[in-house]
């Protein structure tokens, strides 16, 4: 991890500040085989490249990925998904995520979560959601300063993104959230809105994987 994130994780990883969060990420209930594991069960950073083009925002860890590994979709079936497509897509060496001394290298992207807590039922609070973003997401993203275009992988994400916006300028406005749908405002990454790779959007077809590497390739067509 680069020095700029050095002191941001070490004050982020000892978090306590939402009780309900708090509880939930240190007992919540791994499944078989991992049963056995302990697990990381604290805030989760994020990783990549801090001098990339590409932000790519998540929700939140999940219980069987970043609450267990420590690195955000790294370890679960989201991971799964989203690591094929970077790899496809040529922004990461290797198709899979699986812990942190996998050996994964970002390719020009910076992974991060809105919320650095796993949430009960994968759904934050409103004032939950909101001490995080403005409390960790928004200065982790000014240290991101050559960021061009930010995919969010889900509503909460790309909300996230429009609260760190306005702290920049405050006239803007929310937009709608759909897969595929995206915004260019003046001074700022352009955001891309995404369904996210949970089981529930990919195993349904909501969310497939020629849709979102023809999102993933959209983006680098028009940013990179």
């Amino acid at each position: 991890m680069a020095d700029i994130f050095k002191d941001f994780n070490e004050t982020l990883v000892k978090c306590r500040l939402c009780p309900r969060l708090v509880a939930h990420r240190e007992t919540v209930v791994l499944r078989p085989p991992l049963d056995q594991e302990r697990g990381w069960r604290k805030p989760v950073p994020g990783f990549g490249d801090p001098n990339g083009w590409l932000l790519i925002l998540g929700l939140a860890p999940s219980p069987q990925g970043g609450n267990r590994t420590g690195r955000i979709f790294t370890g679960d079936k989201s991971a799964v998904f989203l690591m094929e497509s970077l790899y496809t897509n040529g922004l990461c060496n290797q198709p899979y995520s699986i812990s942190k001394e996998d050996g994964l290298k970002l390719n020009g992207c910076y992974i991060t979560a809105a919320v650095k807590c796993v949430p009960p039922k994968h759904q934050p609070t409103s004032e939950e959601a909101r001490c995080c973003i403005n409390t960790y997401l928004v200065p982790e993203l000014d240290r991101l300063t050559n960021i061009r275009a930010v995919l969010a992988l889900g509503k909460l994400a790309f909300d996230a993104y429009f609260m760190w916006a306005k702290t920049k300028q405050k006239e803007i406005e929310k937009k709608p959230f759909g897969h595929g749908l995206s915004y260019q405002f003046p001074f700022l990454p352009k955001i891309y809105g995404s369904y996210h790779p949970s089981p529930q959007n990919t195993n349904t077809g909501k969310l497939t994987k020629e849709m979102f590497n023809h999102l993933l390739n959209k983006i680098i067509l028009e940013n990179k």
